[in-house]
C-alpha cells in the first residue's frame, strides 16, 4: 500500500477564495459589466465579482511575473554580449501563458479575460490569443487515420506544426501564422490563418499543451509545447460537474448553432430532448472523459497555477506553485 503524501510536501500552496481575493490589494478594475459579459462563454457566467476575486488578483502576479521574466532576459542578454537581443530586434522576448484543462471547463472564457485584463495593463501590452484548435489535424487525415474518435487527443494534433508555430513566436519573428478552425464546420479551414505579429504576452489556450511524452533514453532533446510557456494555468473541476455543464452546453448548441443546416452537428438539432441528452452523455463519457482521465487530469501537476471550479463555474480554490 502507498503511504499518504505529507501535504507540507506539497509544491503547491492553496489559497480559498476568500484568501486570493485579499492579494487584489489595489489593483484597478479596468473592465466594465457590459465588457465582461462580451466574454462569457457558452453556458459560463462570468460577474464582476468573479473578476476582482479571482482575475485581477491573478493579473497582479502574473505582472510580477512579466517584469521579472523581462529584467531577467535582458541580463541574459547583457551576458551573452546582447547577442540575443539583435537576433529579436529588441530587448525582450514574448511572454507565452499556458492555458489547459477538459473540455467544457471555461479554459476559454479564462484565456479572454486573461487577455482583456492583461492588454490594459498601464504600459497596455500587446496581447494576443490563440487555441491549439488550430493545430489539429484536418478531419480528412483523422478519417484516413482513424481518429476521428480521438479528436483532441494528443495524437490528433500536428504537434511539429505546433512547435515550429512557438519556436518562431519565442524568437521574435513576425508575422507568424496560426491556422483558423472553425467549431461551425468542425474541422481546419483551408489555407486561413491568424497572424500573430510579435506580441508582448501570448495566452496559448488548449487541452493537452502541458502534455508530455516518455523521455528517451538516450537523453536526446524533445521539446513539449510546455516548454515554451513562462506561466501555465490548469482549470479544474470534478468529474461529473464538467459532464453536467458538456451536457448542458450541448443542449443550449442544439437550439442555436447547430440548427444551421451548414453546421457539421446539424443533425443532433433534429433529435428529442432525450435523444439529445443521450447523446450528449455518450460522446462525453466515450471521448471527452477519455481523454480528460487519460490525458489532460495527469498534466495538472505541471501547472503553475490550479484554478478549481465548483458547480456553478465559480472559483472555489487557487493553488499557486512555490518558487
Amino acid at each position: 500500500m502507498d503511504r499518504p503524501i505529507d501535504p507540507g510536501l506539497s509544491p503547491y500552496r492553496s489559497f480559498s477564495r476568500e484568501e486570493w481575493a485579499k492579494l487584489r490589494r489595489d489593483t484597478p478594475m479596468t473592465l466594465r459589466p457590459d465588457e465582461i459579459a462580451r466574454l462569457e462563454g457558452l453556458g459560463v457566467r462570468l460577474s464582476m465579482k468573479e473578476v476582482e476575486e479571482i482575475y485581477l488578483p491573478l493579473s497582479r502576479l502574473l505582472s510580477l511575473y512579466v517584469a521579472a521574466t523581462q529584467k531577467l532576459y535582458r541580463a541574459m542578454s547583457h551576458f551573452l554580449d546582447h547577442r540575443e537581443g539583435e537576433a529579436a530586434g529588441e530587448q525582450k522576448m514574448p511572454y507565452i501563458i499556458g492555458v489547459a484543462g477538459s473540455v467544457a471547463v471555461g479554459k476559454s472564457t479564462t484565456a479572454r479575460v486573461l487577455q482583456a485584463l492583461l492588454a490594459r495593463w498601464p504600459n497596455t501590452p500587446k496581447v494576443d490569443l490563440v487555441t491549439t484548435d488550430g493545430f489539429l489535424l484536418p478531419n480528412a487525415i483523422l478519417e484516413r487515420e482513424g481518429l476521428m474518435e480521438k479528436k483532441g487527443f494528443p495524437e490528433s494534433y500536428d504537434v511539429a506544426l505546433l512547435l515550429r508555430f512557438l519556436t518562431d513566436i519565442k524568437a521574435g519573428r513576425r508575422p507568424v501564422r496560426a491556422p483558423l478552425y472553425s467549431h461551425f464546420f468542425y474541422d481546419v479551414m483551408p489555407d486561413q490563418y491568424v497572424e500573430i505579429d510579435r506580441p508582448d504576452i501570448l495566452i496559448v489556450e488548449g487541452l493537452n499543451v502541458l502534455q508530455t511524452t516518455r523521455p528517451p533514453k538516450d537523453g536526446k532533446a524533445i521539446p513539449f509545447v510546455s516548454d515554451f510557456f513562462d506561466f501555465s494555468v490548469y482549470i479544474d473541476g470534478d468529474e461529473d460537474v464538467i459532464e453536467r455543464w458538456y451536457v448542458e452546453r450541448f443542449m443550449r448548441l442544439r437550439e442555436t448553432a447547430f440548427t444551421d443546416p451548414l453546421s457539421y452537428f446539424h443533425r443532433y438539432s433534429q433529435l428529442s430532448d432525450d435523444e439529445a441528452q443521450a447523446t450528449a452523455l455518450s460522446i462525453w463519457r466515450r471521448i471527452n472523459l477519455v481523454n480528460l482521465q487519460d490525458n489532460i487530469l495527469p498534466t495538472r501537476q505541471r501547472a503553475d497555477l490550479i484554478l478549481r471550479k465548483a458547480g456553478r463555474h465559480e472559483i472555489a480554490e487557487v493553488s499557486l506553485r512555490r518558487l
